[in-house]
Parts: C-alpha cells; structure tokens; sequence
C-alpha cells in the first residue's frame, strides 16, 4: 500500500460555537505557529527552543508506547491524533512506527483549524514509505469520532486540545476517547499553577493578554492588533483524573515542566553567559523526576500529563469444584499456618 493523503469533507464539521472561535484564532496565527507549538516540522526529532523538554519527555513516551507494541508481534497499528495542529507529532509517530517494522499505518490526525491542517498536507508527504494511510480533516472532538469501538491503538490529546473545550462537554469528550482507544491514551493540558502562555504565538508578540479563571474565557492583543478571545480552562491534577478514571486504567499523571522553562535564561534580559549547560540541565531533569507527582508541585507544571489505557474486565472463570473431604482427610499447611494452629489449641 503507497502512502495516502485523504480528505473527507471539504468543509469543517463543527458541533460548538466555541470550535469555530478557536479555530479562528488558530487560522490567523502565522506560519510560524508550527515550529513554535511542535517543533520544527523539517527536522522532526531536534527537540529544541522553549518546549524542548516536555517535547523530549513527551516523545520518549510515545516512542516506547510504539516499541511496546511492535514486541508483541502487532504488524499493523491505528493512531487517531485529536488537535493534530500542522501534524507534526503525528508524522512522528508514523515515521518511528515504520522504522519498527510495522508494515500497515493507519494514521488520522484532525483540528478545528483549517490553516493548521492544510500545513499538515502540504508538509513532507512520506511517499517514501509504503503501507501508510494518513489522513487530516478539518473537524472539531464535540461530536462523535468515525472510529469504530476499540479501533485506535494510540490516541493523542496533545497540550491545550482539551483545555480549549468547554468544561460540560467534557465528560462525553472523555467517553467518546475512551470508546474508540483499545491500547492507550495520551493527553496533556495547561495546569492552573502554568506560567502564562498566548498560545498561538510567543509572548513576546503580545501587547496585552488575560485569562478569566472564573469564566473560562482568555483575551489577547498582538502586538500585529490583532484581538482574540476564546475559551480556555485550566485543570487540577484531580479534575483532569476524573474525566478519565472511570473510563480508563490510569498508569500515570504528572506535572511536566516545573523547572526547564522556569530556568530558563530570556535573551531579552539575560545575558549570554547565563546559557544553561548539560551539567545543569542533567540536574533540572532529576528535579523534574523528584517533584513531578508531588502534591503542591505537580500543578505548577506548565502541563499536565496523563497516561491511560483500556480497561479490559476480567472474564469470570467458573470455579472448580472442591474435593469431598472426610474426616480422616488431611490438607497440607505450611510451617507458619502449622506453628500458628497449635499455638491456637487450648492448653
């Protein structure tokens, strides 16, 4: 099977306003955006800049979430990237799962913003590799997902998807993930201890920003004059758990980046010589493990990350009946219970 890009409908599917705020604010952000939000789509695993360490931490997961299932012999491999952006964690994921020997790909990554996802085709368009199918549409997670029950090996939510959704939808959001994910389940979303963030560029490029914890609701100024509002929410570490703890087996939630991008020097007020080195980025990182699950740190990460997989029920196994004992039957006990039975004789 060649390499295919598939486009189902031409014309964004949105089941929210609030889809099509956002992903107006994603559609007038400059091309730029790519490189800023998920590395530089040409140089796929240079992992550098500003997120350079939750980017690193994120992929190694990803990667062994891949490895994991190339050794149980899977040859083939379903991967639904929901907020795929310009598409870049997404042709990551397909190029490694090709590297690892797995001979059929099916990979759909969508977003509410058409820009972003006419990025995602127009970039390099893994001809090269056989046996790919990869597909990005312009639609928004408030409906239901094409996919069938159980059907998506890997399912990414990647850094603010879920925060930009409106907070009531998403118990059926987590349902809907829940429902098509038969392997495991990635998401990332701003904490509420973050640092600020415009989003769809760097802050430097802002005149003005606000966010209304109570409302929800974030308002930016560009420097350009360009005005944007929309919805965004902040998670607790237990909020975010319990949108998915119901639905699926939790194997880990952390706060990701407390320190690296704290640490790190601003050229606009540092000076050079504050460059941080590997021996002191090796030591933000063993802080970073230290502090990552810690009460009172973990939502002062710039993230959250959540880890989850299907939850298979165990099957009920009818019991097998036991032997007939008579009274002169005797059962085998160890040295502990034997010691404790007489010590619980009556003298």
């Amino acid at each position: 099977m060649s390499t295919r890009h598939r486009t189902r409908d031409p014309r964004p599917a949105f089941h929210d306003s609030a889809s099509a705020i956002v992903a107006a604010a994603y559609n007038q952000s400059g091309a730029d955006y790519a490189a800023y939000a998920d590395g530089d789509p040409n140089h796929l695993f240079a992992f550098s800049g500003l997120h350079a360490y939750a980017d690193r931490r994120i992929w190694a997961l990803l990667e062994a979430k891949l490895t994991e299932l190339r050794a149980t012999g899977a040859s083939s491999i379903s991967i639904l990237d929901a907020g795929c952006g310009p598409g870049t964690w997404l042709r990551r994921l397909v190029v490694r799962a090709y590297e690892l020997g797995f001979t059929t790909i099916t990979a759909r990554g969508f977003d509410v913003a058409r820009a972003q996802v006419q990025r995602a085709r127009s970039a390099r368009n893994l001809s090269g590799i056989s046996g790919v199918e990869l597909t990005f549409d312009v639609t928004d997670l408030m409906g239901e997902l094409p996919e069938g029950d159980a059907s998506v090996d890997l399912t990414l939510c990647l850094y603010s998807v879920l925060s930009h959704l409106p907070v009531a939808s998403l118990p059926k959001i987590s349902a809907e993930i829940a429902r098509v994910t038969s392997g495991h389940f990635i998401a990332t979303v701003r904490s509420i201890g973050s640092a600020p963030t415009i989003l769809v560029d760097s802050i430097e490029k802002a005149r003005h920003f606000r966010h209304d914890n109570c409302r929800d609701k974030f308002e930016i100024e560009l420097r350009d004059g360009h005005h944007i509002e929309m919805g965004f929410h902040l998670f607790t570490a237990s909020e975010l758990r319990s949108y998915f703890a119901g639905l699926l087996d939790i194997e880990d939630l952390r706060g990701l980046d407390m320190f690296h991008n704290r640490f790190a020097p601003d050229p606009r007020w540092n000076p050079a010589s504050l460059a941080v080195d590997d021996q002191f980025s090796d030591e933000l990182d063993r802080l970073e493990e230290a502090y990552a699950t810690r009460s009172g740190f973990i939502e002062r990460a710039a993230h959250l990350l959540l880890v989850a997989r299907r939850r298979h029920v165990a099957t009920k196994t009818k019991p097998e009946p036991m032997a007939h004992l008579s009274s002169t039957s005797s059962i085998a006990m160890s040295p502990w219970e034997a010691s404790r039975s007489r010590s619980l004789r009556p003298s």
